[in-house]
């Protein structure tokens, strides 16, 4: 098992999407959080210093993970794309244990993707901040806040490779996905009748994790972490079961 996760991350550090996908995050998290800091105060968004303004700018950190659920798109159908799985699997007659070492490559890559994004996102919420006068605060919530963004970030990546599992199409999965989280789940989360449905999907419960405030009724943030969780273990089994099963094309 350690020969083949070793391998995992071999593919993955030697080539770039990481660096440009780690930087998307950074940009999208430092960016909002320069965003939400220039307009604290004004009309519909919290002053500097109080606590709706501090837990929002630092949940922002977790809009690295659409680069993240790339990240694990990429991961699983860059095999097919590029034409490597047969050789991979050959390599590993058990499946299983390719698609395990994998996903334990991931979510290691994952865990510095999600600490250094989330170190960007904070430290210019800080700068900005400082510079208005108004230094952000680090107590025990407003790093809660930080640990869940991390976390959701984590989570995605799994998700993503449970996504390219199921779907193996690198475009069809990317665009699927993005369509999902920025067409599909703003829409139901805005519509009364379907606003209910809303907290159970994947965007609600990463609302739920991050105290968004301005996101319709959600559940609670460890509610909303467990719920996130399950869908990215639901990821990881399909993953494991669908590239059992199926055949390499």
């Amino acid at each position: 098992m350690g020969a083949l996760v070793r391998s995992e991350w071999t593919k993955l550090l030697t080539t770039r999407v990481w660096i440009g996908l780690l930087l998307g995050a950074c940009a999208f998290g430092g960016g909002f959080a320069a965003l939400f800091t220039g307009l604290a105060g004004g009309e519909g968004v919290p002053a500097l210093g109080t606590p709706d303004y501090e837990q929002t700018v630092l949940a922002v950190a977790a809009n690295g993970t659409v680069f993240a659920l790339i990240l694990g798109i990429i991961g699983v159908t860059q095999e097919y794309r590029h034409r490597t799985a047969t050789p991979t699997f050959l390599s590993s007659p058990h499946r299983w244990r390719v698609v395990v070492a994998k996903l334990l490559a991931y979510v290691a890559a994952a865990v510095p993707f999600a600490l250094v994004a989330c170190a960007v996102t904070a430290v210019v919420a800080l700068v900005y901040s400082s510079a208005r006068g108004t230094a952000l605060t680090f107590d025990q919530d407003n790093l809660v806040v930080l640990a869940r963004a991390g976390l959701a970030i984590v989570i995605y990546v799994v998700i993503g490779i449970g996504l390219g599992a199921l779907l193996r199409n690198q475009v069809g999965a990317i665009v699927g996905a993005l369509v999902f989280l920025y067409v599909v789940e703003p829409l139901l989360g805005s519509i009364p009748a379907t606003q209910g449905l809303y907290k159970w999907l994947p965007g609600g419960a990463l609302s739920a994790m991050t105290s968004d405030f301005q996101a319709p009724d959600v559940l609670g943030p460890w509610q909303g972490a467990a719920i996130l969780v399950a869908y990215g273990l639901v990821a990881a089994a399909l993953a494991t079961l669908l590239t059992v099963r199926r055949d390499v094309v």
